[in-house]
């Protein structure tokens, strides 16, 4: 009988708490839609780890338990995951529309400035600065560049810091659209823009993704592991000779590894670990930062309107930040609640895609500046 009970014995009053976040994140997956490759397997990883004595997570060299192996293999020792994920958000990317419209590139490097201000206020507030850098990339929403961020500086909150980047990544529709609004004024959102279809060559799209990685490894060394696999995996899908290969990485082989990576993500939310001030200040920190990165970007494009005939509807800033997809298509959204025959999609992947290079560039930069 003893045997039976040993479970409930060993229960925490933490554990249970961690069981009500998981299933909250569970319920986001499945009722609202949010992420639900992601939050689900991170849901149930986090009932998985804070059952009493649960051999998942058992870190005994004799006995590694399936979750500490794939989070040691997998992130730990190499950050293998967040890479390969890499390789086939490359493949889903398009650059035509920022090729066609470089200046969008400004936007993305503008909606990474609330990167460098949280770093600065996580700093103030006491946080040693590998953890204040840590804290500052999750404004990016881009979990890949925040689990190597935090990996490659040894921060101490890498577990909160993977699900809070991960979890905002997901609140892009509730959180952007506000900022947004604050931000702009209704005759600004009102602003229509021409998209010209120009044919990019097939050569400037293979050249573009080497010609990156070439500069990238150049002025940002630290940065090459994450442009390199994005662009490795933008010239699969540009190459025109390994289509089922790009179709493959697209679907299947993102699939799998977003499925692994949510639920090796929870080896980190242990509740004697997870349930801390210090999270709920985390949460805000990366909270402030990803307003202040879409801030960033609106004003940017404010800023470009002041010397340009052609203006930007500045709700494109938004888009400037990492959140492939998620933030064109908020930008589209909204552009077409405020008029439905303002269609923005084209010009908002265009500052989504070169959010997505800023971010990683971003990323690399900190580890070579600050460390």
């Amino acid at each position: 009988m003893d045997f039976l009970l040993q479970g409930f014995k060993a229960l925490t009053w933490q554990q249970p708490v961690m069981w009500l976040i998981g299933g909250l994140l569970i319920f986001l997956a499945i009722k609202k839609d949010m992420e639900p490759a992601l939050l689900l397997p991170m849901g149930f990883g986090a009932i998985l780890v804070n059952l009493p004595l649960s051999p998942v997570i058992s870190e005994d060299p004799e006995h590694l338990g399936i979750l500490a192996s794939l989070f040691k293999v997998g992130i730990s020792a190499s950050e293998a995951m967040p890479l390969l994920l890499f390789i086939g958000i490359g493949c889903m990317i398009d650059f035509g529309p920022l090729l066609t419209n470089p200046k969008l590139f400004l936007l993305g490097g503008a909606a990474q400035l609330g990167i460098f201000i949280t770093i600065i206020l996580a700093a103030m507030l006491g946080f040693p600065l590998n953890d204040a850098a840590s804290i500052g990339i999750i404004g990016a929403a881009d979990g890949p560049t925040a689990i190597l961020v935090a990996q490659q500086v040894a921060s101490n909150y890498l577990g909160p810091i993977m699900v809070v980047a991960y979890s905002y990544m997901a609140l892009v529709p509730i959180v952007q659209p506000a900022v947004v609004k604050m931000c702009t004024t209704k005759k600004e959102r009102l602003i229509k823009m021409k998209y010209s279809a120009k044919q990019v060559s097939r050569l400037t799209r293979i050249l573009f993704p080497i010609i990156v990685s070439v500069i990238s490894g150049l002025i940002a060394p630290d940065s090459l592991s994450l442009v390199g696999m994005l662009m490795f995996g933008n010239l699969l899908r540009e190459c025109g000779v390994l289509g089922s290969l790009s179709e493959t990485a697209q679907t299947t082989f993102s699939n799998i590894i977003t499925l692994l990576l949510g639920i090796t993500i929870a080896f980190q939310m242990q509740g004697s670990d997870f349930l801390a001030i210090e999270t709920l200040l985390i949460m805000a920190l990366g909270l402030f930062a990803f307003v202040f990165d879409t801030i960033g970007g609106v004003m940017c494009a404010k800023f470009m309107n002041l010397f340009s005939k052609e203006k930007i509807n500045p709700m494109l800033g938004a888009a400037g930040i990492s959140a492939f997809p998620m933030a064109a298509r908020v930008v589209e959204k909204m552009g077409v609640k405020e008029d439905t025959s303002n269609h923005l999609l084209m010009h908002a992947v265009g500052a989504n895609v070169s959010g997505q290079i800023a971010s990683a560039i971003v990323g690399g930069l900190i580890l070579g500046i600050l460390f």
